[in-house]
């Protein structure tokens, strides 16, 4: 492990008898010459009585390096290298300045820069007789800081010369003025360096103008060999190990590995310990009757004993001996970098870095005492609906992506004559492909002219923003001569209120037309394309009910005549068994078959089934082959289309690093395009990465204008979490009307987080009135979707008929659902519904163990090398049965589109 010696002595008056010390340190070689074959032989007497005589007058001598080397193996070299080092590093007790500064600048092993080895701020040459007679004549004290690397150290970080020296105390003047009370304008130091034997170092001479200015603490001198160290030893402290210490850069993150498992352990396992639940009911009494601040530095001498003898008790469950003493051990391998003497373990009451742990025995001992309602376990609540959030923006946002970019068409910009229409590909050349004049009122389809003036309205292109209103007027005009694309546009624009108010009465109406005129088109002549529009919109419920078994057997014919969108499309029925029997091997085929005509989305899934190992064996550079290809894919279609769904996820996949680099200014770019032509996916996804300050784009009042924009548009997702924002009141004005109503909004739409935060509003009662009849309705919303925390609560409040009459068959069965999705609080119930006295102690108990692992797993996460940890086995086994019940592989972080 890369260690640094800082020693920080001062010059004193030499007591005589050391004088011939003095002597032999000033005359000697640096390192004593040893002839051929003494180099192993073992030390002599009278250097065994000479390094006696070192460690009775200077006793710290023993933590140096030297000394290490002779005790492993006592030879002459070894001995002869010790008294030197030993000697050369107490001078400054041994002698005055002026000798001093003689000895450090002309010595053996001096690196010499002129006629000696001076070294200042300033690179002026200077004159060793003055520097000697100015320090000589200082009436304050002169400090000697001596810096000693080993030798492999200092020649890897490039430390085994002056320069690099020079350089390095030249940038560290300023923290050796602060460290030792100095005004860095009257700071004064020299230094040479010795390139020693095993153990090069650096010797300094520091001291102020003012004499009456200056003083160094322990403390300071651990502070500046602490800047030292981090500064020497950066690289090694960003990564803890250098590969020559390979073997312990492995156990430390075997260590790391243990240390997670033991959280993990912590925080999804239960404590009971009825020495804890006593004490608990204790402080609970005592403190009702204390006045005051209830927190632990207020609290008087008793009630902090009475705190420590919990934590003290909580420290002697075997998870938290061994996570405690794992963390204490990845401590060690830091300050091992520039301590000498590492601190022994103190008792878990004791350890400041995990005194956050005293009040929180405070807030559960009130909660007793007051009988608030408790909420177990659901910290990872919210980060759940995270999880879910992201991947349904996904979801969402994928669904209707083709239905306004089917082909590959030529640029929007170029001009193109009256009768340029869909490729052949697409049409097969029927007579449906007719100019809108020459089909006026009949049913059609038609790239016409004004049908392309219409799109290049509404997308927009590199110069030209969109424009709505021109858009509408030209769609409008091309569905009232019948073309069935632009009716299509149209259901679009009132359904997402571009150029329109939000109807979604017209939105199905136009939707409704459209479908209508695709069949009749159909209907006098087979023709592949429009048998996939036609199932595209079953699909999606466009202008229908949703109907998977309709959209299957529109895709069926186009597929097995090879049209490479209704085989994207049905393979995406078939990997959900959604109209037809899952099939996850069908789905492989079919988006194989589609993506080797160059269709990016059939690229995306098949890279995600490749990743996963679903349909096909596991093969990441397969995988990696086709994110690939989908990306540059989207990037070419989104250039001839300005497609909002194709800029959504070119978005999505650079801020995600998906088949390309991540780039966020990229993704926000794209996402912003989306956005503003109404994408409610781009403007939630746009609203979360504003709020991230990781994400380097936090920007709280564009976060605000994004998800409201997407909220007001029905975003549930945006909904709920523009609401958690006005609840929580952390970057915005806190705000519950707008909050409830935000929320009430989104578990209206079947959000389940939603309506959870609803019923724990209601029935806490401390934003808004308490309401147990609406806490209950909110609450049962939730559960019946699946909400673990919700159907928990429930269970609990059925079972302890506090604010509701006791049921014991009810609480029986929420507790049940929720302990099947791994609720340990529920199971605790459960298994104890005849014999628990008080549940709230063992809650608190087990509450304490939950947070004391979330503190360590924080400590852990800064120590160099440090990662935040998975999340906890609830949560991923949350994850897992939701993504298994909808064909996921287990590691899957997107969910799969719902139709196509």
């Amino acid at each position: 492990m890369p260690r640094i010696i800082f020693k920080c002595g001062y010059i004193k008056n030499a007591a005589q008898h050391l004088e011939n010390m003095v002597v032999y340190v000033a005359t000697r070689e640096g390192v004593e010459k040893i002839s051929p074959g003494k180099g192993t032989r073992s030390v002599t007497q009278k250097q065994k009585q000479l390094i006696e005589n070192i460690l009775s007058s200077f006793p710290d001598s023993v933590r140096l390096f030297e000394y290490g080397d002779y005790l492993s193996s006592p030879t002459v070299e070894n001995a002869s290298e010790f008294i030197t080092a030993a000697l050369d590093q107490n001078l400054d007790q041994l002698s005055h300045q002026e000798v001093y500064v003689n000895y450090i600048a002309t010595r053996p092993r001096t690196e010499k820069l002129s006629t000696h080895g001076l070294f200042t701020d300033e690179d002026t040459p200077l004159v060793l007789s003055k520097v000697a007679e100015e320090v000589a004549k200082h009436a304050g004290n002169v400090w000697t800081p001596i810096i000693s690397l080993r030798r492999e150290d200092a020649v890897r970080l490039g430390y085994d010369n002056a320069a690099a020296w020079t350089a390095l105390i030249r940038k560290q003047r300023n923290a050796f003025a602060e460290q030792m009370k100095i005004d860095p304008v009257n700071l004064r130091w020299y230094a040479a360096f010795h390139n020693e034997g095993h153990h090069p170092h650096c010797h300094m001479i520091i001291y102020s103008v003012n004499p009456r200015e200056g003083y160094v603490t322990k403390p300071a001198i651990e502070k500046m060999r602490s800047s030292l160290a981090r500064e020497i030893f950066q690289q090694d402290l960003i990564q803890i190990y250098s590969e020559q210490t390979a073997r312990r850069s492995e156990l430390a993150e075997q260590s790391r590995h243990v240390l997670q498992e033991i959280l993990i352990q912590m925080q999804s396992g239960t404590c009971a310990n009825s020495t804890i639940e006593q004490l608990l009911s204790q402080l609970a009494e005592k403190m009702k009757h204390t006045s005051g601040k209830k927190q632990y530095g207020y609290l008087k001498a008793p009630l902090k004993e009475l705190v420590n003898q919990i934590v003290d008790e909580l420290a002697k469950d075997a998870r938290v001996v061994e996570a405690y003493a794992k963390w204490h051990e990845l401590r060690n391998e830091v300050l091992r970098t520039y301590k000498d003497n590492l601190p022994d373990p103190l008792s878990l009451s004791q350890q400041k870095e995990l005194k956050q742990i005293k009040n929180l025995v405070i807030a559960e001992a009130m909660n007793i005492g007051s009988h608030h309602f408790t909420f177990e376990g659901d910290e990872e609540a919210e980060v759940l609906a995270e999880v879910f959030n992201e991947e349904t923006i996904q979801e969402v946002g994928e669904s209707n992506v083709l239905l306004t970019n089917e082909e590959q068409l030529p640029p929007l910009n170029e001009p193109v004559d009256e009768e340029e229409v869909l490729p052949a590909s697409a049409l097969e050349q029927t007579d449906v492909n007719k100019s809108s004049e020459d089909n006026a009122g009949n049913p059609h389809i038609a790239w016409s002219k004004r049908y392309k003036a219409a799109r290049t309205f509404f997308y927009g292109t590199d110069k030209l923003e969109p424009d709505f209103e021109q858009a509408l007027n030209l769609f409008l005009a091309e569905a009232n001569s019948g073309n069935a694309l632009a009716m299509h546009d149209l259901g679009r624009m009132y359904a997402d209120g571009l150029g329109v108010e939000v109807d979604r009465e017209a939105s199905f109406a136009w939707y409704q037309q459209a479908l209508t005129a695709f069949s009749h088109i159909e209907a006098e002549k087979e023709n592949r394309y429009v048998e996939y529009r036609i199932g595209k919109m079953y699909a999606a419920g466009l202008g229908t009910e949703q109907d998977y078994e309709k959209a299957a057997g529109w895709f069926e014919p186009a597929a097995s005549s090879n049209h490479k969108f209704a085989q994207y499309s049905l393979g995406g029925l078939y990997f959900r068994g959604q109209g037809v029997d899952q099939s996850f091997e069908t789905a492989f085929e079919l988006y194989r078959r589609s993506a080797v005509q160059h269709i990016p989305y059939a690229s995306y899934e098949l890279a995600k089934m490749y990743r996963d190992g679903i349909g096909a064996a596991k093969n990441a550079e397969e995988a990696k082959r086709h994110f690939r290809e989908a990306f540059h894919g989207f990037r070419s279609l989104e250039k001839q289309s300005h497609d909002d769904k194709l800029q959504y996820r070119l978005g999505y996949m650079l801020y995600t690093g998906t088949g390309t680099e991540k780039d966020v200014a990229a993704a926000v770019e794209y996402l912003e395009k989306a956005a503003r032509l109404g994408n409610v996916h781009a403007q939630y996804m746009l609203g979360k990465i504003y709020l991230d300050a990781k994400s380097g784009y936090e920007n709280i009042g564009k976060a605000i204008q994004w998800l409201t924009k997407a909220a007001e548009s029905g975003n549930s997702l945006a909904q709920y979490a523009l609401g958690k924002l006005y609840r929580d009141g952390h970057q915005v004005g806190k705000d519950i009307g707008k909050a409830l109503a935000l929320f009430t909004l989104a578990a209206e739409q079947d959000n389940e987080y939603a309506a959870y935060a609803l019923g724990k509003l209601f029935l806490v009662g401390t934003d808004v009135p308490k309401d147990v009849e609406a806490a209950v309705k909110w609450l049962t919303a939730s559960a019946q979707r699946g909400n673990q925390y919700a159907q928990y609560t429930l269970g609990k409040l059925f079972l302890m008929g506090r604010d509701l009459p006791r049921d014991r068959d009810a609480a029986i069965r929420w507790l049940t659902l929720s302990a099947e999705q791994g609720n340990i609080y529920a199971q605790f119930f459960l298994d104890h519904l005849d014999s628990f006295s008080d549940p709230s102690l063992f809650q608190a108990a087990t509450r304490l163990l939950h947070h004391l692992s979330r503190i360590l797993q924080e400590l852990q996460r800064k120590l160099p090398g440090g990662r935040n940890l998975q999340a906890d086995s609830k949560l991923r086994r949350k994850l897992r049965q939701k993504k298994i019940a909808q064909g996921h592989a287990q590691d899957d972080h997107e969910l799969r589109p719902t139709t196509y």
